[in-house]
């Protein structure tokens, strides 16, 4: 059953027990209104490209704000992977690249598909072995487990001269941290950003430089004034990068991505992280500080389909998360469902 709920000032059509955002969120009113009347726009005609750049321009200077950038080192695109795979072709050939084992496959097979090599570790060995390697790739909060990189690790290691690239897919939205320092950030925008999927950014660190493989008209410094002819004429910022924008879905991004920005990241992220600690307490685990929470019990995914509680299951287990509009109440019900 659907029903309306108030959290941090927005308003939530969710469903009850709703616990999958590590999947995809549920947006706000706000933003869902926000596309809808992009879509009647484009359906009755009133649309016009243009209109669409503030919007595109508000989401990319809030997700810089969420990571620690300023807008100018954000690059707009449509997926993870392919902003991934300009980070990957700005390695030299045959560079060594440490990454977590099980990691999620659209930070790594970039790398692999351009002729890098690879190497898995545990999560928990990453940062002791980066210093062997040119480069390492790790999602800030693991999506099979929601395990946490070691980000204060990770940020020695580049000071020693590895690059660091994260993905904050399973991060940015409730989790609270700087990550400017890093060579390279990703993340999609449609599970803890609430924002429609077809956005995905890429903040680039000044002391890297990726290659405008994909420079298409909206990577030039006045698009609307470059779409035709020679010569090359590229910004000269991270959008460079940028791939022409999926309109709509940047409608919502700029309605969720700015109040999310402006939210106590601190009392998100106690927020979030509470409630998959209260769940990891209820079931006998130790605490994670995590939002996301690993349920490897047997028959647990069952269980919870049978009670209604919406989850995932990934890498064997059933994958519960926490975003702001879920309540302790959801824990509860989850925990009757488990161990009830």
């Amino acid at each position: 059953m659907t029903h309306v709920r108030n959290a941090f000032g927005r308003r939530f059509d969710v469903p009850d027990t709703y616990l999958n955002t590590a999947s995809i969120g549920i947006p706000s009113s706000e933003v869902a209104d926000a596309v809808e009347d992009a879509v009647r726009g484009w359906r009755t005609g009133a649309g016009r490209p243009g209109d669409f750049d503030a919007a595109v321009a508000t989401a990319r200077a809030a997700w810089g704000d969420l990571v620690g950038v300023p807008a100018g080192r954000v690059a707009t695109g449509g997926s993870v992977s392919a902003l991934v795979g300009l980070v990957a072709g700005g390695l030299p050939p045959a560079s060594r690249v440490l990454v977590a084992e099980g990691e999620f496959t659209s930070l790594t097979w970039p790398f692999a598909a351009r002729g890098h090599h690879l190497t898995e570790v545990p999560l928990a060995r990453l940062a002791e072995r980066a210093g062997e390697f040119d480069a390492v790739a790790v999602s800030v909060v693991q999506s099979a487990d929601g395990a946490v990189a070691d980000l204060a690790a990770l940020r020695a290691a580049r000071a020693a001269g590895t690059r660091v690239v994260l993905d904050a897919t399973q991060a940015a939205g409730w989790f609270a941290a700087d990550l400017s320092w890093a060579d390279a950030v990703v993340g999609g925008a449609y599970k803890w950003l609430l924002s429609p999927r077809g956005v995905a950014w890429l903040a680039v660190h000044p002391d890297l430089s990726p290659p405008a493989e994909a420079a298409g008209w909206y990577a030039a410094d006045d698009p609307w004034e470059g779409v035709y002819g020679l010569p090359l004429r590229l910004a000269p910022d991270a959008r460079a990068l940028d791939t022409s924008p999926a309109w709509y879905c940047h409608a919502g991004a700029a309605v969720a991505l700015p109040w999310l920005a402006g939210l106590d990241r601190a009392a998100v992220h106690a927020h979030c992280a509470g409630l998959g600690d209260a769940l990891r307490a209820g079931l006998g685990m130790p605490p994670a500080g995590s939002a996301i929470v690993a349920v490897r019990t047997p028959d647990a995914a069952r269980r919870l389909a049978a009670a209604g509680v919406a989850a995932a299951v990934r890498a064997g287990a059933a994958r519960l998360s926490f975003h702001l509009y879920n309540t302790r109440a959801d824990v509860d019900r989850a925990l009757d469902a488990l161990v009830g």
